[in-house]
């Protein structure tokens, strides 16, 4: 039974997660972020990546204590109850939902260079025109079956797409480096660092730049965990591992892009870089540099990254929808199983409500800067969660135990706050929509008795509301698109207080757990995995 349900290994949810971080973003991401901060766009990835890793490790606890599917589900329902829990694995889902699709348009975003009428021009941002949208569809369609007709069709697909675009990109650094390294485009990275607007600008880059989002795939251990052996070196590899070894891919990247440019290209502002359509900035670096041969190589990867990466969060999506079936927040046929143990329910409804979402999608960076406001609200449940968490179960055991967690866990929130700021009032002023909507279907399955709450477990979750509160308001006020009230450097100090008040309020509204409960939900969950 057990080989059965943990049935993978240490390195392959290693390169599951790569797969998951290394999507589009390492085709985007490191454009992006010049154009806003420069060559001091690597103290952005530095700082993105810090606190990533931080973050990452909190999770790495709690996944190993708690291996669940969907644990982005279970984890916060466990600390603070149901309102809580349904609240951030709504928003954990949605996010995750639009993921799969994004890398799908970064594919055909791509393509269009050889194939126009996949996207035409709206508004002046690539849009998928009806050819393209069919495309989008059969992509979608592919990774989905992929997910639901064999896992071990699944993992063979997983590790050829790792060993491929792992390869390119090494490749790809290496020849830029050797070909053409112009030292002087790197001559205001510390300029731009002794000033206060330089600064905003390295902020913002992590938020807007795609730099937050690069990271993203790390959470597919999370999801995963309930299907992993050997949790004590899988889960913390698969999390902060995947992370670090990403950041020295995107570090590479950065330098080897920044490197190559032809001064003239920077003439009027690194701010009015660009390339054709903003499509490839690699494509046309190599082109330029007369590199044929890997540019045929980066058309290929231009396809396998994002949708390597499309795959593992249509893995993903799947465990965190079949974990909300399981505790009762949307219909119980989400969490039934295929002969493969797939959710295939969970990956069908997934697909449809993927597909619609590709009809607002206007291009890849335009949808960056939501997902990150949103996605670091569910980040900074880990840092919360491993403190109740040690409270409530002193004598659980942990396979990896975080150090020095009081302060490890505060500063890591602390991050997850400052990059939903850096993402803008304008972008942080739609996150009321997607949490409108997410109230309305909790409601929903409350009135139909699906969700038992008790004014107690209501207590629990009422650091939720002045939390995501405070995140609106404070950006509202602040300097990064908003009222500029807070000015920028004193908008540190006022996040910093605001996310001690809540950090402190949140564990102390945590629920007293019974560690038997917490063992039976353990085997309840194992044998929903095992026999459906």
């Amino acid at each position: 039974m057990e080989h059965r349900l943990r049935r993978i290994s240490p390195v392959t949810l290693f390169m599951l997660c790569m797969n998951g971080i290394i999507g589009s973003g390492w085709l985007f991401a490191p454009l992006y972020a010049a154009k806003i901060a420069g060559p001091a766009s690597i103290f952005s990835w530095l700082i993105g990546g810090f606190a990533a890793i931080l973050v990452a490790l909190t999770f790495a606890e709690l996944s190993t204590m708690l291996p669940v599917s969907g644990g982005t589900a279970h984890i916060p329902q466990l600390s603070h109850g149901p309102f809580a829990s349904f609240i951030l694995s709504w928003i954990a889902w949605i996010t995750t939902l639009m993921l799969a699709p994004i890398e799908v348009q970064a594919v055909l975003q791509y393509a269009s260079m050889f194939f126009p009428s996949l996207m035409s021009m709206v508004n002046g941002a690539p849009t998928l025109t009806l050819y393209g949208y069919l495309w989008a569809g059969i992509l979608m369609l592919s990774l989905c079956l992929i997910n639901i007709l064999s896992y071990r069709g699944l993992m063979r697909f997983n590790f050829i797409i790792f060993m491929f675009k792992f390869s390119v990109i090494l490749i790809t650094i290496f020849m830029i480096l050797k070909t053409q390294f112009v030292a002087a485009n790197f001559n205001g990275m510390l300029t731009t660092a002794a000033t206060t607007q330089g600064w905003q600008a390295i902020f913002s880059a992590v938020a807007t730049g795609g730099i937050v989002l690069a990271f993203n795939g790390f959470k597919s251990g999370v999801e995963l965990a309930g299907e992993t052996r050997n949790l004590s070196l899988a889960i913390p590899l698969s999390t902060a591992g995947t992370v670090i070894a990403c950041l020295l891919l995107y570090l590479g990247l950065q330098v080897s892009f920044i490197g190559a440019l032809d001064p003239a290209a920077l003439q009027n502002g690194w701010q009015n870089l660009n390339f054709t359509g903003d499509i490839g900035p690699f494509v046309g670096i190599t082109a330029a540099l007369g590199l044929f041969w890997l540019l045929k190589l980066l058309y290929i990867n231009s396809v396998v990254s994002p949708l390597g990466a499309g795959l593992i969060y249509v893995t993903a999506t799947a465990r965190i929808l079949y974990a909300m079936s399981r505790i009762g927040y949307v219909p119980k046929f989400l969490s039934r199983l295929n002969r493969q143990r797939f959710p295939v329910w969970a990956i069908v409804v997934n697909f449809l409500l993927g597909m619609l979402s590709f009809l607002p999608l206007p291009g890849w960076q335009s949808m960056v800067n939501f997902l990150v406001s949103a996605i670091v609200i569910t980040y900074a449940m880990g840092p919360i969660a491993l403190m109740c968490l040690r409270l409530s179960l002193p004598e659980k055991k942990r396979p990896f135990k975080l150090p020095a967690a009081n302060v490890i866990c505060l500063f890591a929130f602390y991050c997850c706050n400052l990059f939903s700021y850096w993402t803008g009032w304008e972008t942080i002023s739609k996150l009321g929509i997607v949490l409108g909507a997410g109230l309305i279907i909790f409601v929903i399955s409350w009135l139909r008795g699906n969700i038992n709450i008790g004014k107690h477990e209501l207590k629990t979750a009422f650091w939720i509301l002045p939390y995501l509160a405070g995140i609106i308001g404070i950006s509202w006020l602040g300097a990064f698109g908003g009222l500029q009230i807070i000015p920028f450097g004193w908008d540190f100090l006022v996040i910093g207080i605001f996310s001690y008040l809540i950090f402190k309020m949140a564990i102390h509204s945590r629920i007293i757990l019974d560690s038997k409960a917490v063992a039976d939900m353990l085997i309840s969950e194992s044998a929903a995995l095992e026999h459906g």
